[in-house]
């Protein structure tokens, strides 16, 4: 009992984590509960950059859970302050949805499908041909490549669609190269930025997913506590065989509860 007194600020996973699809993961909506009654604070850290952070609060309002837009973090986000930061004015090609993109440009990013400087490639569920011929031509050419997120696969209610990192598997088969940079976990870029925005120290932080590759080794290779929920995508079998290790190990966040 009581393994997680000393974490004071949680950073949390959505896909896989608290909810699938429409449907909140069970024990999930307690967790958060018991949270705020206990002081302490949470983030959602989401490398799902299909949507804003104004989706998000929507969509959990739909589920039943209020909160400010402030409690959202994304990939996106965290990439629109890295190109503010190394592209200052720069023009961005944006292989995304309406969403992601509104969220650029309302953040200053210029966006471009003609001249573009910088190519940033996220997890596009519009995606179409023309695109793909687009973002690959950009690539080839040399442009600085840039992604929010590296997930292979998104988990929904009846199983998982491609992510960010299968569009970034075709992208290399035909244009040959990888992203020179990716922003979303596991990557210290959107680590650091969370931090920042929650003045939090990172000794007393835990970033709790369900996924290992991205999600707990978000915690564990930047100085934070990383626990995995086996709510989603990662099994124990899957911890066996990598070499990413988790601090600690719940079926879900409702087995978390008695140790706050």
């Amino acid at each position: 009992m009581g393994l997680l007194k000393f974490i004071d600020n949680f950073a949390l996973d959505m896909d896989g984590t608290i909810y699938l699809g429409e449907k909140w993961i069970d024990g999930a909506f307690e967790f958060l509960e018991t949270l705020t009654e206990k002081g302490k604070n949470y983030v959602f850290l989401t490398n799902n950059s299909s949507k804003s952070a104004a989706n998000y609060v929507e969509k959990l309002a739909r589920l039943g859970l209020s909160l400010p837009i402030e409690k959202i973090i994304t990939s996106g986000q965290a990439t629109v302050n890295f190109l503010k930061r190394e592209y200052p004015g720069k023009k961005v090609f944006l292989l995304g949805n309406e969403m992601l993109a509104l969220e650029f440009t309302e953040a200053g990013i210029m966006l471009s499908d003609i001249a573009p400087e910088v190519v940033v490639v996220g997890f596009d569920t519009s995606l179409d041909y023309a695109k793909m011929c687009k973002v690959c031509d950009f690539v080839r050419a040399g442009l600085p490549y840039i992604s929010t997120h590296p997930d292979f696969n998104c988990p929904t209610e009846s199983g998982f669609i491609p992510d960010a990192g299968a569009i970034h598997a075709f992208i290399h088969a035909s244009a040959f190269r990888y992203p020179d940079q990716i922003i979303g976990k596991p990557n210290r870029e959107i680590m650091d930025y969370m931090l920042a925005r929650t003045g939090a120290d990172k000794n007393q932080t835990a970033m709790v997913g369900d996924r290992l590759y991205t999600d707990v080794c978000a915690g564990v290779n930047n100085g934070m506590t990383g626990i995995l929920v086996l709510s989603g995508e990662a099994t124990m079998e899957d911890v066996g065989k990598s070499e990413i290790k988790p601090d600690y190990i719940f079926p879900s966040l409702k087995e978390m509860i008695k140790e706050l």
